[in-house]
């Protein structure tokens, strides 16, 4: 799992073919402002079709890379996101998180390392990894925008929920076969500030990176003749995970903003039965014990919705914008194709020195060949994690469910024997 991907050149036969660096919507110099953007469904690449130089395009190589029941047990990096602190400025205001890194590797320094990393490096990082492994499925990041006179800009609960999902993204990162062997993500843990800002400035100029997105569109207008059943298959999925994950995740957040209006009445309700019950001599302790047992259900009321918020709501949303990489990296591996279908044509056509052309062509097709392994390997891998995190959440919740309503019922039941063990005392009605 710690093995390192191959640099600059990969094997086709007894010769050594170099493949171009993929500059495809690279994004860095981001706006500082982007530190107080919170949920988008914006990603940090288009769909560029050319690769970076330290891709592997062997295959087989590909294939020997993805041991994923082996090394399911084998992790050996421990990433920890937290302690936000804000840093003010003459200029801005933004946050930083603490990154703890823990390891084993022999290929790092030490064992351990801390540093402080703002939003803007997270998204550089998932940028240089969807940039040199465009078909390998990069976990998303929390969305980039602040919705206006909702979220204050260093409100607590934005900030525990951007560092948590960050905290997230990073070990989904560390457990992955490929990403955590990249040279980006050591230095992303391991680099100081000045180091890593000198780091990110060695990405490709805007210019280069804008053929590549003129190179990317020209391929998504041109499309595909002959894309194996097996991906059309694949966007399919996609289509109806999305459209399912999508609702279900509308639908909870819904009924959390319902329950919270509810515990906003329930949380009058006790009061007015205290008060009522100093104006009704009779029904007095009855009254004590309904506005007790309310505030009883308003404190557990109070803790599942917030487990809710916390866990259930969280995991879905993430594979909504998880369904929005797939549908991104589907068209990555579509432009590597449709790159390689027009310069078959091409040659087929005599448009071209043939001679000339023929080299690219085989360098395409390897592309080609590279990206298809590489997703086919990364969506089993990507199927098998998604299933454990949403049934894992699944389980959660309705254990946590259970525990709520039992808790509610046990408040209420009380109540009744209360009531019940006061009228046999005044030898009044038997509530049975």
């Amino acid at each position: 799992m710690s093995g390192s991907v191959v640099d600059n050149t990969v094997l086709s036969g007894n010769s050594s073919v170099a493949i171009p660096t993929d500059i495809s919507g690279q994004i860095l110099d981001l706006d500082e402002d982007d530190d107080l953007e919170v949920f988008s469904k914006v990603t940090t690449l288009t769909d560029g079709s050319s690769f970076n130089a330290s891709m592997q395009t062997s295959p087989a190589s590909m294939i020997n890379q993805y041991k994923f029941e082996e090394d399911a047990d084998t992790k050996d990096i421990f990433v920890t996101v937290d302690n936000p602190e804000s840093h003010v400025t003459a200029i801005e205001t933004y946050i930083t998180y603490r990154v703890v890194t823990k390891t084993t590797r022999s290929e790092f320094d030490s064992s351990e390392f801390e540093v402080r990393r703002r939003y803007q490096d997270f998204l550089w990082l998932k940028g240089r990894l969807e940039e040199a492994h465009p078909t390998l499925i990069v976990h998303p990041l929390p969305e980039k925008f602040v919705m206006k006179g909702m979220v204050e800009r260093f409100n607590e609960d934005f900030i525990e929920t951007r560092r948590r999902a960050l905290h997230r993204f990073l070990n989904k990162l560390a457990e992955h076969p490929i990403f955590s062997s990249s040279g980006d993500f050591k230095i992303f843990l391991t680099a100081a500030s000045g180091e890593l800002t000198s780091h990110k400035k060695q990405g490709p100029g805007f210019l280069s990176r804008m053929g590549d997105t003129v190179k990317a569109v020209a391929a998504a207008v041109r499309g595909v003749r002959n894309r194996p059943e097996e991906f059309t298959e694949m966007q399919e999925y996609v289509e109806a995970f999305s459209q399912k994950i999508s609702s279900v995740d509308k639908v909870t957040q819904r009924i959390v903003r319902e329950q919270k209006e509810y515990l906003e009445e329930l949380k009058e309700c006790g009061p007015t039965y205290a008060l009522w019950s100093q104006s009704e001599e009779e029904l007095a302790e009855s009254l004590k014990n309904v506005a007790g047992s309310v505030d009883r259900c308003y404190k557990e009321t109070e803790e599942q919705v917030k487990h809710l918020s916390d866990h259930l709501i969280p995991v879905l949303h993430e594979y909504v914008l998880c369904a929005d990489t797939l549908k991104a990296v589907l068209r990555r591996r579509d432009n590597i194709q449709a790159d390689f279908e027009a310069k078959a044509e091409a040659i087929a056509m005599k448009k071209a020195d043939r001679d000339a052309m023929r080299d690219d062509l085989d360098k395409a097709e390897d592309r080609l060949e590279w990206a298809n392994n590489a997703l086919k390997n990364d969506w089993t891998r990507w199927q098998k994690v998604m299933r454990t995190d949403l049934r894992s959440a699944f389980v959660d919740t309705a254990e946590r469910n259970v525990s709520y309503y039992e808790k509610c019922l046990a408040v209420w039941e009380s109540f009744l024997h209360s009531q019940r063990t006061e009228a046999e005392g005044n030898g009044k009605v038997d509530f049975s």
